[in-house]
């Protein structure tokens, strides 16, 4: 089996990585895999490891070490965003003592979902409804007899450039950010290929992150946005240590040819992907290079298959680094799409939750004594009221498992990782690769 290195950050201040249109006033949804290789990358160059990094990563025909995105963690419980094929979580799995409660349930305002809950699901298990919470400002499913602040939230923070010398202040500036609470931060895994892979890149990788935690990760370092504590580090087999029913069920099935990605993904030449099959999301990338070469460049963008989708491919997804300097830059600028994937045992498709249809879905539950048809003979005008879900100001597009296929249909569909020549419309803050 191989190892894996789970490392958590706990924030000393603000952290900001920006959304996909640039805006000042929003943030992404999470700081994601291909912004923390280039951090990583930057890293390393400043270690003096970078040719020999980039050897054993971007320039491998398959990278030695794969990373997760970063996702958010609350005292001793991981989030992460669950795979696409069971969530919302499937009717059979889902139990509760009121139908009526489970109905009031948003499944699908949740991002961030707890690895014990994505381990029973995938394994066949179920879940108490009246145990679980969907969090408006965390995105993230908390335990309702838990009570506790969210692990994170945004937050808009102004600042003012003031004149060293005249002393006058400049017109404020305002700017999103991630703010955490004390006993929380983000967490990633940084899976080894081999034990020699391990023996090489262990020790250096867990200094590039302690260098990272002072340095900062993400926009508006020079502020001392993006720091963080002393890195915590833990070692295990994976998928073992982190989901210890998902690898028993692996071990014990034949497979599934399902894989669920933790990090982006951009198909590699090795890569055998059933297109048609899955479920999956696209996501645009771009930004602005950052190095002493040609700092500031835009690169071109590049899609790519978003984290929580699901694949269905003949072996594990492997992934690419690409290349996507400007035409003529003085050297390659990478853009990590290695995949960090795990592979999925078969359990028996359910209907997912279905969504409240009607008024009585969503009202309370009747007094005691008082009969429902009573209560709308008394009240014949009674309309309940349902708040929207809450959205996403631009949402990936999506591809596979019924919906909506990038060509007209009869069409093969254009596999992602192809770079755009247009001007990239999407920026990110910081930490690119070089």
């Amino acid at each position: 089996m191989p190892s894996a290195l789970l490392i958590r950050l706990r924030p000393r201040g603000p952290w900001r990585y920006g959304p996909a249109d640039g805006a000042h006033d929003g943030v992404d949804q999470l700081y994601r895999s291909d912004r923390l290789f280039s951090a990583v990358t930057l890293a390393m160059q400043k270690l003096g490891y970078l040719e020999e990094w980039l050897d054993s990563t971007a320039r491998a025909s398959q990278s030695g070490i794969a990373f997760s995105s970063f996702f958010p963690f609350q005292g001793d419980t991981l989030f992460a965003i669950p795979p696409a094929s069971i969530w919302p979580p499937p009717t059979a799995q889902v139990t509760a003592p009121n139908p009526v409660f489970l109905a009031k349930i948003r499944w699908k305002s949740v991002s961030f979902v707890p690895l014990s809950v994505i381990d029973t699901l995938l394994t066949g298990g179920s879940i108490l409804a009246e145990h679980w919470l969907p969090d408006s400002e965390s995105s993230c499913l908390l335990r309702r007899d838990r009570p506790s602040a969210p692990p994170m939230r945004v937050a808009i923070r102004q600042t003012v450039r003031v004149d060293r010398l005249t002393r006058k202040a400049h017109a404020p500036a305002a700017a999103a950010a991630v703010e955490f609470e004390p006993n929380a931060g983000l967490w990633t895994l940084a899976r080894f290929k081999n034990e020699a892979i391990e023996d090489t890149w262990g020790e250096r990788l867990k200094g590039a992150f302690r260098l990272l935690a002072d340095s900062g990760f993400g926009g508006r370092r020079s502020s001392g946005w993006g720091q963080s504590h002393e890195p915590e580090f833990s070692r295990g087999e994976w998928p073992g240590f982190v989901f210890p029913k998902l690898a028993r069920a692996i071990r014990s099935s034949n497979g599934s040819s399902r894989y669920w990605l933790l990090s982006l993904f951009v198909p590699g030449a090795q890569d055998s992907v059933d297109w048609r099959a899955g479920n999956y999301q696209l996501v645009t990338r771009a930004g602005r290079i950052e190095n002493g070469a040609g700092s500031g460049a835009e690169k071109k963008s590049l899609r790519m298959i978003a984290e929580g989708s699901v694949l269905a491919a003949a072996g594990e997804p492997a992934g690419a680094a690409v290349d996507v300097a400007p035409d003529h830059f003085a050297h390659p600028v990478y853009r990590a799409g290695i995949a960090l994937a795990l592979e999925l045992p078969e359990i028996a498709e359910a209907a997912p939750v279905e969504e409240p249809q009607t008024e009585e879905a969503v009202i309370e539950p009747c007094e005691p004594g008082i009969e429902t048809s009573e209560r709308e003979r008394a009240n014949p005008d009674q309309t309940a009221i349902v708040a929207d879900e809450p959205g996403t100001p631009s949402q990936p597009e999506e591809f596979g498992n019924g919906a909506r296929e990038p060509e007209q249909p009869g069409s093969d569909p254009e596999p992602p990782g192809a770079t755009e020549e247009q001007p990239a419309t999407t920026h990110e803050e910081g930490d690119d690769a070089i």
